[in-house]
């Protein structure tokens, strides 16, 4: 399954303020995850260097090239599959969920700072606003009078 798409959804808030405090809560989660990955990241990619290590070792000792077959890995129609998989596919894993982490934190930073416009608005009684949103970032705002 590789780049699937994310569906839209449609958000409704009241105010302006409302969808900035939820975009807020985004961000802060965001960095709580990206953090935690972070904070993994470095622990595996010690064991992986250690295993690479070990397995070039062991790979030149046998008079053999590493290769994605020696290393299990297989695809099944669109999906790649590991088998026994070592601390270097851990961090390979890792560090595209932090990259993906990461470009999803300066989305949603770029989408909050665009969305101080809004807050200028003043009075927005009667107003509803829906919001497109693609993993969890606002894409579309529209205004609708209730």
């Amino acid at each position: 399954m590789r780049d699937a798409k994310l569906p839209f959804k449609i958000k409704e808030y009241g105010s302006t303020q409302q969808l900035a405090e939820t975009m807020d809560r985004e961000i802060s989660d965001t960095k709580s995850k990206l953090g935690e990955y972070l904070r993994r990241l470095d622990v595996i990619q010690s064991l992986a260097e250690k295993s690479k290590k070990m397995r070039e070792v062991v790979m030149k000792l046998a008079g053999k090239k590493a290769t994605a077959e020696t290393l299990g890995e297989i695809t099944v129609g669109g999906l790649d599959v590991v088998l026994d998989a070592t601390p270097f596919h851990e961090v390979a894993a890792i560090e595209k969920v932090v990259r993906s982490h990461q470009e999803r934190l300066a989305t949603l930073q770029k989408a909050r700072e665009e969305l101080k416009t809004l807050n200028q608005l003043g009075d927005t009684e009667g107003i509803t606003f829906l919001a497109l949103e693609k993993d969890g970032v606002p894409e579309r705002i529209l205004f609708k009078i209730s």
